[in-house]
Formats: structure tokens, C-alpha cells, sequence
């Protein structure tokens, strides 16, 4: 049973992903192993789920966190990243060549504009600096889902909004970078090494070790989002 984030950890690196949340689609998550210790919304770092999202990027470099199950959250570790990748971007595609094939919006090059010429930036920096206008929120957010189930961008930390004196201030924001930056180069060259058909066999494979329960066409839309 997880009674801490410590137990949270090697059990993630153990599965390899993660659903963040609850297994609504039956697939795999962490959620169904919590101990009675384990209780959200706390604050409590070691035995807040909440908290451990972020400290999986603030501590870590081996496990990703983002918007990549059904347009919901979820984790990949680095060792099974590859597989995703292979399925999700093959032939280790950029966002560019993508983009000019026309499978990707004009919403999402806004925001990949910013992120490819940034290091990091925060969500609502990128609001701002893509000219995302109140009346766009709703497609803002699509865009945003979107890079990140197609494992373009990966959210890398929080942040706080800054005052004109430099004083933080407010709720804590999402940063998000590119998944190159985040990853670096091995990952992505392990992933072109993979076909899609063998990354699938893996994946599928490792899911239903996890979950023999598993449905075939949700594990098939888990794997290629």
C-alpha cells in the first residue's frame, strides 16, 4: 500500500504510468494502492496526492506529469516516455512538420511559438504573450490540451504570478516547457528506434500485467491519445 510519496515514487517507476485521478477508464492508476494515511487537499507533501504532482517535477528528472490520458492527467515515466512517443509522434515528428501537414491548430502554434523560444513559461504568461483575449479561454485550453497529449509540451513546475515591484503574489500557475527540454535527446532517440506496432505491443503488454481487466479499445486510445 502507498503511505507516502516515497511509496508513491517506486511504485510509479515500478508501473511506468499512471491515470492521475481515479481509474474511471479502467485502465491503471496508483489511486486504487492509497493507504489510510493518504488523504488529499491536505497540503501535507507526503501524504497529499495534490502535492505529489509537483514534486515529481521539482524533485525528479524520471517522471513526466501532464494532460496525457483522455485529455486528463496522468504520468510517464522517462523509461516507458519512448513508447508514447513512438506511438503519439512517430518518426520522432516535430511540432513544425506537424503543423505544416495541418493536423495541428493555429491556436497550438501560438502557443508552441512561446514555449519553443522560451525555456519555461507559465500558464498565464502564456495567455498573455500568445494575445489570447477572454473571449479565446475556451480554445486556449483546447490548444494547451491538445500539445499535450500529443507529447509536444509537458508541464515542468509552478509559479507565481510577480508584482511590478517583484513580489509574488496570488495562487500558484502551471509552467509548462517543451518535452525536448524537458526530456533531452535520449529519450526521443530511443522512440524512433521503436515502430509504432512494437511501442503498442509494449504498452498493452505492461497494461494488462497491470490491470488483466483492461478493455482493448480503451487501452488502444490510452496508448495513442
Amino acid at each position: 500500500m502507498i503511505q507516502n510519496f516515497s511509496d508513491f515514487t517506486a511504485e510509479l517507476l515500478r508501473a511506468g504510468f499512471s491515470v492521475g485521478g481515479s481509474n474511471s477508464e479502467g485502465i491503471f492508476s496508483l489511486c486504487s494502492t492509497f493507504g489510510d494515511q493518504i488523504a488529499w487537499h491536505t497540503g501535507n507533501p507526503e501524504t497529499d496526492p495534490w502535492e505529489w504532482r509537483m514534486r515529481v517535477l521539482d524533485e525528479r528528472d524520471d517522471i513526466a506529469y501532464a494532460k496525457v490520458f483522455f485529455n486528463k492527467s496522468g504520468f510517464i515515466t522517462k523509461a516507458w516516455y519512448p513508447c508514447f512517443l513512438a506511438c503519439r509522434r512517430p518518426n520522432g515528428r516535430t511540432f513544425f512538420e506537424e503543423y505544416q501537414s495541418g493536423t495541428l491548430s493555429q491556436n497550438t502554434k501560438r502557443i508552441y511559438d512561446i514555449l519553443n523560444d522560451n525555456e519555461c513559461v507559465p500558464f498565464h504568461m502564456l495567455k498573455q504573450l500568445g494575445y489570447f483575449s477572454k473571449d479565446e479561454n475556451t480554445r486556449f485550453e483546447k490548444a494547451l490540451v491538445e500539445l499535450q497529449m500529443k507529447l509536444y509540451i509537458t508541464m515542468c513546475g509552478r509559479a507565481r504570478k510577480t508584482s511590478q515591484r517583484g513580489e509574488e503574489y496570488g495562487w500558484s500557475s502551471t509552467v509548462f516547457t517543451t518535452t525536448e527540454r524537458f526530456f533531452g535527446s535520449d529519450v526521443f532517440e530511443e522512440a524512433r528506434a521503436l515502430t509504432p506496432e512494437e511501442a503498442i505491443k509494449k504498452v498493452t503488454a505492461q497494461v494488462l500485467k497491470l490491470n488483466p481487466e483492461a478493455d482493448t479499445r480503451k487501452i488502444n486510445k490510452f496508448i495513442k491519445g
